[in-house]
């Protein structure tokens, strides 16, 4: 499977155990709804600053979203 829709199913395992909505991590990013949605089905990059603002939102290390295996 592309790493790009691994890096997405990360992101959305750990957005929902933080119970957090696709909305707010945007609001939070200072982006779309339709990007996080798009990042989450593996249809779009981060830049790297979104990639480690993002961790913090969700309060996970960088390479826990990175985690492919």
């Amino acid at each position: 499977m592309a790493r790009l829709i691994l890096l997405g199913q990360n992101i959305k395992k750990y957005r929902k155990a933080k119970g957090l909505k696709q909305a707010e991590v945007a609001l939070a990013l200072n982006c779309t709804y339709d990007f996080v949605s798009k990042v989450e089905n593996g249809q779009r990059y981060l830049s790297l600053r979104r990639l480690f603002n993002l961790a913090d939102i969700l309060n996970v290390e960088v390479k826990d979203l990175m985690n492919f295996k």
